[in-house]
């Protein structure tokens, strides 16, 4: 079990856990210090879901996906043991989310390039040439509007010039918006725009 203020998840072992990383934390205090009260927001990618289940709290519209089905099926429990209702899709990056605009994209996505070899696997692996980074920069056009505030959470171990490479090869850019350093690594939250 892990709480959050008022929020109580139940979290699996297969499950990245918040409360045991840095980067989950770090987005939802960004997160929550945004306008949420009817935006539609979407988690993409969301674990333990607690940024998704903190935002439908202040009232978001929330999707939240991940490609773990041991992810989805906590998540649908603890939206229930929390009272809060939101939409919860299994999918592989956006394969099986149905296309609409989003005002805030929130993504904790795998850091490390090498192939995935388990579900769980999935939550720290991006493919040995970051294929994960390629696809969501491919996809995430048909899922914001001018005004979208796409947020990715990555750390100073990433590889940021493969990573600016798929976004500019998609006609993106990523403008750093804020950064925390703990004793383990230090951490960015990046802004992702369309490039001028």
């Amino acid at each position: 079990m892990h709480r959050y203020q008022d929020l109580l998840l139940e979290i699996p072992t297969e499950v990245f856990h918040p409360g045991f990383f840095f980067s989950t934390k770090l987005l939802l205090q960004y997160i929550n210090k945004l306008p949420l009260q009817n935006r539609q927001l979407l988690e993409l990618g969301c674990g333990s879901g607690l940024i998704a289940l903190a935002a439908a709290k202040k009232g978001a519209a929330v999707t939240a996906t991940d490609i773990n089905p041991i992810a989805v099926e906590f998540l649908t429990k603890n939206c229930l043991k929390n009272n809060l209702q939101l939409q919860v899709i299994h999918s592989d990056l956006f394969d099986n989310i149905p296309v609409k605009q989003y005002d805030i994209i929130a993504i904790n996505p795998p850091y490390y390039k090498k192939d995935p070899a388990t579900m769980q696997e999935y939550a720290w692996f991006c493919g040995s040439n970051g294929e994960y980074f390629e696809r969501l920069f491919q996809s995430l056009h048909q899922y914001v509007h001018a005004k979208t505030e796409i947020l990715m959470v990555v750390f100073d171990g990433c590889d940021m010039q493969m990573i600016t490479g798929f976004a500019a090869a998609n006609k993106l850019k990523l403008t750093r918006v804020h950064s925390k350093q703990n004793m383990l690594e230090k951490n960015f939250i990046y802004k992702i725009e369309a490039a001028a």
